[in-house]
């Protein structure tokens, strides 16, 4: 992979902790600047890290330790339910049962926080805004909705439905509805990129040495969350076939299964994170 690939030097640095929650400074380094990145921006980066609380360091420079603190243990690890749910939709063993799931909140402007961090958690579930304060997903969202509105304390000001119909400007066809609500050629423009940066480094791999498959590992790791992200991981009903987004997938996980081959001890949690969740992930007949 190239350093086409954008990544933050605070993701580099959450992205090489290791299983017993601490970094080795000199091996974050060497990948930093694999990726291009000068020490002195790793430097300052460990710093500000430290000022906010997220780690502590033990020694100086390349010999130093890094550990992390309570507070990045516990926002740091993806979102491993919503990866394995994508996957098991490219396998074909979570149906479309044909409903909608509708969400509205009416939170009023003294609470505007709680309902600014509602809409954002929607969206950050796939959820688009239809009008006024209404929100749909063709995935079942409602207990992720509730434990959301409940942490906010807005439970009151939410309503949850579903409906086997919908119409959006005149249009009911279910695939057609998606395509008025959901963006859903640039998400295809993102799995492309995804498949690219995957294929690349299956090749790079063949050759890579200890700390270039750490490097490809931490770019593919940031190219597949960009690629994710805006996906509202519609079922195959509702998409454009063939979807590029599974076969992106397919060859994602084909470098994971690769990485965790050559590298069977390795403990950046990473590694972990993805091995717990590409078993049997990285069939080729996926990407056809």
């Amino acid at each position: 992979m190239d350093n086409e690939t954008e990544i933050s030097t605070r993701a580099l640095v959450e992205s090489m902790i290791r299983e017993d929650a601490t970094i080795d400074a000199g091996e974050l380094y060497d990948v930093a600047n694999a990726l291009g990145m000068s020490d002195q921006q790793v430097r300052l980066c460990i710093k500000r890290l430290s000022a906010e609380g997220r780690f502590t360091q033990d020694g100086r420079g390349r010999k130093a330790v890094l550990r992390a603190t309570d507070l990045t243990r516990a926002t740091i690890e993806p979102d491993l339910e919503f990866v394995r749910y994508m996957y098991d939709q490219d396998r074909g063993q979570v149906s479309w049962d044909g409903r909608w799931h509708l969400t509205a909140f009416g939170v009023p402007e003294s609470a505007r926080q709680a309902r600014d961090a509602m809409r954002d958690a929607i969206v950050r579930l796939g959820g688009a805004p239809i009008q006024g304060g209404l929100y749909v997903s063709a995935n079942p969202w409602e207990d992720r909705i509730r434990s959301t509105a409940t942490e906010l304390g807005i439970v009151a000001h939410v309503t949850m439905l579903t409906s086997s119909d919908l119409e959006i400007g005149g249009v009911s066809d279910p695939r057609g509805v998606a395509g008025q609500l959901w963006p859903l050629e640039r998400i295809a423009d993102g799995h492309r990129r995804l498949l690219d940066a995957a294929e690349r480094v299956l090749v790079q791999l063949r050759t890579a040495s200890h700390t270039e498959r750490l490097t490809l590992a931490v770019a593919l790791a940031a190219e597949f969350s960009r690629a994710m992200e805006p996906d509202p991981l519609l079922p195959p009903q509702l998409l454009p076939q063939p979807w590029i987004g599974t076969a992106a997938r397919a060859v994602a996980a084909a470098c994971w299964a690769e990485l965790l081959k050559s590298e069977p001890a390795q403990p950046i949690r990473l590694f972990r994170w993805y091995a717990d969740v590409i078993s049997g992930a990285a069939d080729p007949a996926l990407a056809r």
